[in-house]
Order: structure tokens, then C-alpha cells, then sequence
């Protein structure tokens, strides 16, 4: 199922198109490093246009067949992957850390998220029924609504959950009778690869289920494409605004998730004790590199000291290292480029005037000297008008900003370009409903700190964290996946007459 790349040790991934593991017709490729120890992992291709085209015609004629198969024995193709991918649990997890670097508890909580999803397609005869209404329309005239499948769909998946966010997507889709294209992040491919393997074991059948490995060039084919029906993506705000733009032009159904700059909101009030290590882990889980990762705290008035006291004290304790290890809770980061540029944008901060509590820049790991990593940072009184405020940096930085009120804070958030999700630490019901109520972001925690829907519900988002109109995950992923149709239905007896009853 791979190929050696001449002269090098390591392996060429292939793509999986019309059941089958085949050589990419493009021929540039990209290294993969483990990113606690820089050692190459594999190369993959940037497959181009002819690649895509040959996962598309592959998706197009697996369509008819899969379209017309039943709901429930498409679902036992999920019931028996669902079952593999819990034997190899623990396996998928580990390919997780060795190419992404989040710790070994994060990878395994990615894995067990992707497989509620696919726990959750197993109910497609349940979730894709319609509704009706018997003389609806008028006496003797039914109306039903169906939902019905409409044929290839593709997925643009990030690095930073290189197994889960892909569960997402395709399992929705192909349950609900579509075919699927997934790209997954060039950055790291391996998890998707095996996961593959297993989707191949599970038998769904040739051309369902297609894997095109590749970089910018396979998005926009995919993007361009007349037999793609619609694309899903989760990636910086940029480039899903560009997608959502692009897919459109092109007619296609568009979900596109953007960045973030999530803030939690810590009350006068808040249980620390009780908190902390959620809150904690909101900040410095997979190195912050979470699109619901909280990189922005305001403490309201006397909270301030506080929660600047404890989450100092409690981020100075965590341990950094290979995500391997026993005991390590902060990982590197994913590439030299994304360390490269976290440490740029902390000293951006400090230039601008914040306070460096904590200063991860100078990390180093003895066991992993080449590994990419950056150590906790804690940046206190950092003002809206910075970067560092603004901007997302996606890594292991967190920005202090006080706030004078509950007031303040909603104010300061809804202001925010971006609305992924927000939090709020209190012990108050009416601090709590007043911000579920006014706070402009599409998840919310209540003394919750990573506000990440379970499967059968949506993960949401609003303004420029979400472009599209029906998110992943759950119902909304259905409606996506499908085209409403409505019947009207009206009958004459054996005799060309109305049937009795009929009114008009």
C-alpha cells in the first residue's frame, strides 16, 4: 500500500481511489517529521488536477449503486468499522502523536471523538427520515418531505486533529448515500492513511470512500470541479473564506470552519479549585493548537490576581516532552515553521507592551534537542489593540486582558472578528444566563472550558470563525449531505374518478 521513494528510507504515501492504493500522477512530494525529534516519517505527494479527477470519476460511478442501497445496510458498514477502529484504538492514537506532537491522553481523546461520529452514522435510518402529513396539502392530497443523497462530496481536513475533524464529514455524508473525496493535511497524513486501511476492511464498497493526498493545487481542483457537489473544510479564516468564495462560485454546498481567538471570562466568583485543570487544559491542551483552544482570559475586577497567581503557578509545573512519554503534558508543536513563528508573535507581544508572566520562547527539552518545542507562555495585560490580543497564534500563548465587568467582557468578545466559542467561570446562574444570552460565538461553556460539541450535536461557529449556513456534525451534517424533496401525492379510485373524500 506504499512505495520507497529511491534513494531514502522512508515511505511515498499513495492515494485511495476506486478501492484501490494507487501512485499519485504528480510526482513533488513533502517530507513528514516527527515533531519531537525532526526525524523524516514519510514523504507524501502533492497530487494535482489528474489525481482529483481520477478520485471524482471513481466517487461518480460508486454513486448510483451506494445511492440506492439501503439506509440500514449502510449503516452495518459503520457498525463494522466502528468496531476496528476501537481494536486499534491505542494504535491510531500513537500515529497521532509521532506526526502531530500532542500528548498520548489528547491522541486518544481525538480517536474516541472520531468514533462517536461514526457511532452516531450508525442511526442514518433514524436521522435521514423525512416528514409527512396525510391531506396536507387538501382533502385527499398528501405532502411528505424526503431527503434524498446528491453524489460526491469532498473534505479539506487540518493538521491539528489529523484523525477526528475527518470523522466530522465523510461518515455523515456517506451514510446518508453520497460518495466522498477526503483530503487530509500534507502536514500529517499517516493516521488517515491507516485509518483507510480499515475503512477498506470494513467493506464499503470501491469508490464510496476516496483518499487524495496533496497540498493547495488538489484543493482548488477539488474546489473547480463540475462533479463535486459540495466541500467541507476547517482551516485559518483566510483560506476558508477563500474556499467558501471559490466552492460557491463554482455552485457547490460549502461548510467552511475558520480560525478562532476564544476567551474564557473569569468571574470574582469562580470555583478555581474546582476548575483550574480545565481551564488549564483550555489553554496549553496539544501545545493550543485547538480551533476551540482558549488563547484569551479577562478576569473580571477582583479575579484578576488570582487567576493570574494560579495559572502561572499551575502552567510553570507542566512538563514538556516527547508526547510519548509518561507523564509529559505539553507536546511541541507541529513544524519548525509553526515554532518559528508562535516565537515571533510572543516577542511581537512583549515589543507591544505585554507582560511576560511566562516565557516559553527559550523551551528546551534535553531528551529532544531538535524537537519544535515552545514552553507555556502567559502574557498579562494585554490591550485590544495588540496583536497578540487579535490575532490567532495558535500555539501555547495565553493573553491576559482585565476587564471591570461582565459587561465589559461580553462587549470586548462580541467585538471580536472571530466567534468559535467562549467560556465562562462562575458560580453565579444570572452571570451565567446573561452571557449564554448576549455572547456572540457559536459554542459557549458554562464552567466548561473546551466548549466542544458531542457528535450529535452541531459544532458551531458565527462571523468570520464559520462560512456556510449548516455546520458539522449531527443533524446539521444531514442536511448538508442531502437535498430535501417534496411529494404531493393526490389518487383517483379504479375508476378514473377522485377517491372518496376528496374535496377538490
Amino acid at each position: 500500500m506504499v512505495a520507497t521513494t529511491p534513494g531514502t528510507q522512508v515511505e511515498t504515501l499513495r492515494n485511495y481511489v476506486g478501492g484501490r492504493w494507487v501512485a499519485a500522477e504528480a510526482t513533488e512530494t513533502q517530507e513528514v517529521r516527527n515533531p519531537a525529534t525532526d526525524e523524516p516519517l514519510a514523504r507524501v505527494p502533492l497530487s494535482g488536477g489528474a489525481d482529483v479527477e481520477a478520485a471524482v470519476t471513481a466517487a461518480a460511478a460508486a454513486f448510483p449503486a451506494w445511492r440506492a442501497t439501503p439506509p440500514q445496510e449502510r449503516a452495518r458498514h459503520f457498525f463494522a468499522l466502528r468496531q476496528l477502529l476501537v481494536e486499534h484504538r491505542d494504535e491510531l492514537a500513537r500515529l497521532i502523536v509521532t506526526e502531530m506532537g500532542k500528548t498520548l491522553d489528547d491522541a486518544s481523546g481525538e480517536v474516541q471523538r472520531g468514533i462517536d461520529n461514526v457511532e452516531t452514522a450508525c442511526g442514518i435510518p433514524t436521522l435521514q427520515m423525512g416528514y409527512g402529513l396525510e391531506d396536507g396539502a387538501a382533502r385527499g392530497i398528501d405532502e411528505e418531505v424526503i431527503f434524498q443523497p446528491i453524489g460526491p462530496f469532498a473534505a479539506v481536513t487540518p493538521f491539528n486533529f489529523p484523525f477526528m475533524i475527518a470523522f466530522w464529514f465523510w461518515p455523515y455524508a456517506v451514510a446518508c448515500g453520497n460518495t466522498f473525496i477526503l483530503k487530509p493535511s500534507e502536514q500529517d497524513p499517516l493516521v488517515m492513511r491507516r485509518t483507510f486501511e480499515l475503512i477498506e476492511q470494513a467493506g464499503f464498497p470501491p469508490g464510496v470512500i476516496n483518499l487524495v493526498n496533496g497540498g493547495k493545487d488538489a484543493v482548488n481542483a477539488l474546489l473547480d470541479h463540475p462533479g463535486i457537489k459540495g466541500i467541507s473544510f476547517v482551516g485559518a479564516s483566510k483560506t476558508a473564506a477563500y474556499v467558501y468564495a471559490r466552492a460557491a462560485a463554482n455552485g457547490k454546498r460549502v461548510q467552511a470552519s475558520g480560525g478562532a481567538k476564544n476567551a474564557i471570562v473569569v468571574m470574582p466568583d469562580a470555583n478555581m479549585d474546582a476548575y483550574l485543570s480545565t481551564i488549564m487544559n483550555s489553554f496549553y491542551g496539544a501545545a493550543g493548537q485547538r480551533c476551540l483552544a482558549n488563547s484569551l482570559v479577562l478576569p473580571v475586577g477582583a479575579a484578576h490576581a488570582e487567576a493570574r497567581e494560579r495559572v502561572a503557578a499551575a502552567a510553570s509545573k507542566l512538563r514538556l516532552g516527547d508526547g510519548l512519554e509518561k507523564g509529559v503534558d505539553l507536546g511541541p508543536v507541529v513544524s519548525a515553521a509553526a515554532r518559528d513563528r508562535i516565537v515571533a508573535a510572543i516577542g511581537a507581544g512583549v515589543a507591544e507592551g505585554a507582560e511576560a508572566v511566562l516565557d516559553g520562547r527559550g523551551a528546551h527539552v534535553p531528551e529532544r534537542p531538535k524537537g519544535y518545542f515552545v514552553g507555556p507562555t502567559l502574557l498579562d495585560g494585554v490591550q485590544p489593540e495588540m496583536g497578540v490580543y487579535t490575532e490567532e497564534i495558535f500555539g501555547p500563548v495565553v493573553g491576559m486582558s482585565p476587564v471591570a465587568s461582565l459587561d465589559e467582557a461580553i462587549a470586548r468578545i462580541n467585538a471580536a472578528d472571530y466567534g468559535n466559542a467562549a467560556s465562562i467561570f462562575t458560580e453565579s446562574g444570572g452571570a451565567a444566563r446573561k452571557f449564554r444570552y448576549e455572547v456572540e460565538t457559536g459554542n459557549v461553556g458554562i464552567n466548561v472550558g473546551v466548549a466542544a460539541p458531542v457528535s450529535y450535536f452541531p459544532f458551531s461557529g458565527a462571523k468570520r470563525s464559520f462560512f456556510g449556513s449548516l455546520h458539522p456534525q449531527g443533524r446539521d451534517a444531514v442536511r448538508f449531505y442531502t437535498q430535501s424533496k417534496v411529494v404531493i401525492t393526490r389518487w383517483t379510485g379504479g375508476d378514473g374518478a377522485p377517491v372518496s373524500g376528496v374535496g377538490r
